[in-house]
């Protein structure tokens, strides 16, 4: 148990950060921990790492531990970026020989040949985390804790650490990896808890335990739309309805059909029609318009009405997506109307991946 001690107006509250949250990480596991945030995910990894003391209880750990906790925390940004990677790596118990040795590697792992000689200070927040994690990555380890280290960074940096991960999988390094992303967890843990409201609610296999965080951002009424968190354009046109039949799709369905009805207050020639479909992280799995298919939508007068349909194949895995629709002028860039998670739909299935994607795939073994 972990408690906290908070200043109120009228005196102070204990809040507990953990409450009976007890397992155990086998040698060699890829173990993940899920749960929204504030559920007490970052507290367990930072007692897991010794910088908080539980207290009610016990951690005990038997190997030597790197947490990938808020890293460049202990940079100096005064200090230049070569500076800073000989001050940590002595941290990290390395000699100034040993950080010779791999200067060059970390450097380059980072792609910051240009800026090692600048202050840190003028560095940008992705760039001080990529030298903080290929510094981070050199140190001899038995287990590591990560946290979100996923999230930083852009799409080359996530790559990489996407790369060290599957290499630390293969080594069976023991790692403790707290993700949003259910995909990595489905992808990379061997298994998982799930922590809610300060509290230790299930624990499973990594699908199980990714299945079930899903579920939670799943409203309680299936039918109901999702809110409308972004809007804009000329107003030329205007989508007046978005519906998807069906909105809940299951494993044998092949097919669902998005319908966006429209009118017409401008005139407008050959405009485009789009769909954009993210998943609950916000990736977008696919996306497609009417100038993509070749399609010439005509012309409008002010009072025309109309629906475009768009039959999409249910290739997704088990979860929750949301649908964007809009209308552009025909150059693709001035915006009619664009609604950004105009609707939503879900998806059950069993036969989960941890890939984007999961479509029907004809398979014929023979021996």
């Amino acid at each position: 148990m972990f408690t906290g001690v908070f200043k109120k107006h009228s005196g102070s509250e204990q809040q507990h950060a953990l409450k009976d949250v007890s397992f155990e990480i086998k040698k060699g596991e890829f173990f993940g921990i899920v749960g929204r945030n504030g559920s007490g995910k970052s507290t367990m990894l930072k007692i897991l790492a010794g910088i908080y003391q539980p207290t009610k209880g016990n951690v005990q750990v038997q190997g030597k531990l790197v947490p990938f906790i808020e890293l460049g925390v202990g940079f100096n940004p005064e200090l230049t970026g070569r500076e800073n990677v000989f001050l940590n790596g002595a941290l990290l118990g390395f000699s100034k020989k040993q950080v010779d040795a791999m200067y060059d590697d970390i450097v380059r792992f980072a792609e910051l040949e240009r800026f090692m000689d600048q202050k840190l200070k003028n560095y940008s927040s992705g760039m001080q985390v990529r030298l903080a994690f290929s510094l981070a990555i050199r140190a001899d380890a038995d287990i590591l804790l990560v946290d979100e280290v996923l999230a930083v960074g852009d799409a080359d940096f996530q790559r990489k650490c996407f790369d060290y991960f599957r290499k630390l999988k293969r080594e069976h390094k023991t790692v403790v990896f707290v993700s949003h992303d259910m995909s990595a967890v489905r992808e990379y843990c061997d298994r998982a808890i799930f922590i809610e409201k300060s509290e230790l609610i299930m624990e499973g296999a990594s699908n199980k335990i990714a299945t079930a965080y899903t579920k939670m951002f799943t409203p309680k009424d299936e039918n109901s739309e999702a809110n409308e968190s972004g809007r804009w354009g000329d107003g030329a046109m205007e989508q007046t309805k978005v519906t998807i039949t069906p909105k809940v799709q299951k494993q044998e369905d092949k097919e669902f059909t998005i319908r966006v009805e429209y009118k017409t207050t401008a005139q407008a020639n050959n405009p485009v029609f789009g769909i954009l479909i993210k998943n609950a992280t916000g990736s977008h799995i696919l996306g497609t318009n009417t100038k993509l298919k070749l399609i010439d939508t005509g012309s409008y007068k002010p009072g025309d009405k109309g629906a475009i349909e768009w039959k999409v194949p249910n290739i997704f895995n088990d979860g929750e997506y949301f649908v964007t629709v809009a209308i552009s002028h025909e150059d693709s860039v001035t915006q009619h109307d664009w609604i950004e998670d105009a609707a939503r739909f879900r998806v059950y299935r069993e036969d989960n991946t941890p890939f984007l994607v999961n479509p029907f795939i004809e398979t014929t073994f023979k021996k």
